[in-house]
């Protein structure tokens, strides 16, 4: 994983996202060992506001004190002495937002975190966040099978300024094609297996958006994950995707995805045909689900 984040930089990758929950904590020391030696060329965004407790993760919390804490931590994994873009990873109904956007504000002007940013936030949220301590970037989760930011905070980004970065763009691979009802995944570093869209009937179900994406990338060489990431690189100009991925062959084809141009026709005719697809499986249920777009 270190020689594959350096050979990232080599291919030119800027923007590297990590948090404390990854792991926990193992990801953060891998960013920080691995981008050491590039850390002046690079921006490398963390997050807080989970309470990790034997190494899992225990309910949220991002009271002021906390987030301090977690900071001083983040830092030190991080090998640095400051974060690029420092996301609040879920909104905690505990902690008004003003609060926590007023500790990040501090943490800004003491020069330990140069940018603000909210995960899964809604719009009235943001607005609150925003007005205390400028958002920079907004992170939630956006991919042709989950297209809910288009109602609200996507626009509500776009009237602020804020940038929006999907995460899950090829929705936890389903969308290169190379998972199917058959596949079996680790249950010790993968969730894949508690999620609904994730299960046998649902991949069945909608392998229809596969074959869509294929058919479009089969004519104008593009794998399915490509014309899935250049298609949120086309929605708008503040969309930047991160795709994570351990493989170097998957590192390069989801940057080469980044050149590709849609007419205005192609795209128009594209997106018509892939929202007609209904979407079966939720993306998440339970608690991850109430911990999302609050």
């Amino acid at each position: 994983m270190i020689s594959l984040l350096q050979k990232a930089v080599d291919m030119g990758v800027t923007f590297f996202d990590t948090a404390e929950a990854y792991g926990p904590f193992k990801n953060e020391a891998l960013v920080g060992e691995a981008l050491a030696p590039f850390r002046k060329d690079i921006i490398i965004c963390s997050k807080f506001g989970f309470n990790i407790q034997d190494g899992k993760l225990a309910g949220l919390n991002s009271k002021p004190a906390h987030i301090r804490e977690v900071v001083e931590q983040s830092l030190k994994r991080l090998k640095t002495d400051y974060i690029d873009l420092l996301y609040q990873h879920r909104v905690d109904p505990n902690v008004p937002i003003e609060d926590v956007a007023g500790t990040v504000k501090d943490l800004i002007q003491e020069g330990k975190v140069k940018h603000f940013g909210l995960s899964e936030a809604g719009a009235q949220t943001i607005r609150k966040a925003h007005a205390v301590q400028p958002l920079t970037a907004l992170q939630s989760e956006y991919s042709l099978m989950t297209r809910q930011p288009e109602n609200d905070v996507i626009k509500v980004c776009e009237e602020l300024g804020i940038g929006f970065v999907p995460y899950s763009p090829v929705s936890r691979g389903f969308l290169s094609g190379y998972i199917n009802e058959h596949t079996k995944y680790n249950p010790d570093n993968d969730n894949r297996p508690t999620l609904p869209r994730y299960q046998p009937d649902a991949i069945k179900a909608n392998w229809v958006m596969i074959d869509t994406l294929s058919e479009f990338g089969n004519q104008r060489g593009l794998t399915a994950a490509q014309v899935a990431l250049a298609w949120l690189l086309a929605q708008k100009p503040f969309i930047v995707p991160i795709p994570g991925t351990t493989k170097l062959a998957h590192l390069q084809e989801n940057l080469w995805s980044a050149g590709y141009e849609f007419t205005s026709q192609e795209l128009q005719e594209l997106t018509a045909a892939l929202s007609k697809i209904k979407i079966v499986g939720d993306r998440y249920t339970g608690v991850q689900a109430e911990q999302t777009n609050k």
